[in-house]
């Protein structure tokens, strides 16, 4: 299949691919709790990776995840879709040791293919410092790609999505459009310029936070990566564990360049869609805000940044630290106790 466009094989791209939170939500809650006591984080908080006491200080973290391609270009896609699997131990506070690859591709496409998003998902984990060590491969006739990982974690270091306290500060640090670029790129209203802000950002590891984090001294309180659910999913979950309301100044929300205007148009994917269909009954939004600046809120992310609670004084430190190393990190808001919404957007 010489010259095809990966992303004209698939569906939906990315995170956008996710199954429907609602419909998600609903599976999660009948399935058997097979409970352990080493078992410290599981899924009960819609954690990003779950976490296993070995006993000696230590926890082994543990996730997965894999997606359809979201642009063109093989090894981009696989730097993108390792960076997406690795950022879920980096936003438990840990750091990935291990991986192993996970590769649907269809036997009509030439194999040297494969062979690049394998590599570019390789020297994703390189920069991570983070082994590959096999996989799985199966036909398919949609490309996805992703990693199963694990990394470990002091247990007195490990970051939840729950935790965040009256008063901290929210950190964003990557800015926001990857879904609505990537549609509009597919859709061929973008050029590969205007996409070159999303594809730089999804190729960024989440390893600066958790290692800034550790150098600055300070630690935050609760953390979560802002992937397919949207800032907006992904808040009203930290929201909720954590038992308060996030409250979110849109002003400040770092965007990607021309994620509104595509928006306007109505290159929006449909997971964003979904999102606001689910989440949107927990999130109070000022009526003043446009419909594409909302839009972009519930945009899902692929491979975004992470959303951290922390101190004032931390969070602006680690956000000015942040942008010193080239990340568009942003304060965007607070936690406050808890009212009638999960997260209120001003």
């Amino acid at each position: 299949m010489t010259g095809v466009r990966l992303t004209e094989l698939v569906e939906a791209a990315g995170c956008a691919a996710k199954i429907a939170p609602g419909e998600l939500a609903g599976v999660l809650a009948g399935l058997p709790r097979l409970e352990s006591p080493q078992l410290v984080v599981g899924f009960d908080a819609s954690d990003d990776a779950c976490v296993w006491d070995l006993g000696d200080g230590r926890g082994l973290v543990a996730t997965t995840d894999f997606f359809p391609p979201m642009v063109d270009d093989p090894f981009l896609f696989g730097q993108v879709a390792a960076a997406n699997a690795l950022s879920d131990v980096y936003a438990m506070g840990g750091s990935p040791a291990l991986a192993l690859n996970l590769l649907c591709f269809p036997n009509c496409m030439g194999i040297e293919v494969a062979g690049q998003i394998l590599a570019g998902g390789a020297e994703a984990c390189r920069r991570a410092g983070c082994v590959v060590a096999g996989g799985h491969s199966i036909n398919d006739h949609e490309p996805k790609y992703g990693l199963a990982v694990t990394g470990f974690v002091r247990l007195d270091e490990r970051l939840e999505n729950g935790g965040a306290r009256p008063g901290d500060r929210l950190v964003l640090t990557k800015a926001l459009g990857t879904g609505i670029l990537t549609t509009a790129r597919k859709g061929g209203l973008l050029d590969e310029a205007g996409l070159a802000v999303a594809t730089s950002s999804m190729a960024t590891l989440n390893e600066a936070p958790i290692r800034l984090c550790r150098e600055l001294g300070v630690w935050p309180h609760a953390a979560t990566d802002v992937t397919g659910f949207s800032l907006m999913g992904h808040a009203c979950e930290m929201a909720e564990a954590s038992g308060v309301t996030l409250v979110v100044e849109a002003a400040s929300v770092p965007l990607m360049a021309r994620a509104r205007e595509m928006a306007a148009m109505g290159l929006v994917p449909a997971g964003a869609y979904r999102n606001r269909d689910f989440f949107g009954p927990r999130v109070a939004l000022d009526d003043a805000l446009p419909l594409d600046l909302t839009d972009v809120l519930f945009d899902p992310q692929t491979s975004g940044g992470l959303l951290l609670a922390m101190g004032e004084k931390d969070a602006e430190r680690l956000a000015g630290a942040l942008r010193d190393e080239g990340l568009p990190a942003t304060v965007i808001g607070h936690a406050e106790p808890r009212g009638d919404a999960s997260v209120v957007v001003s």
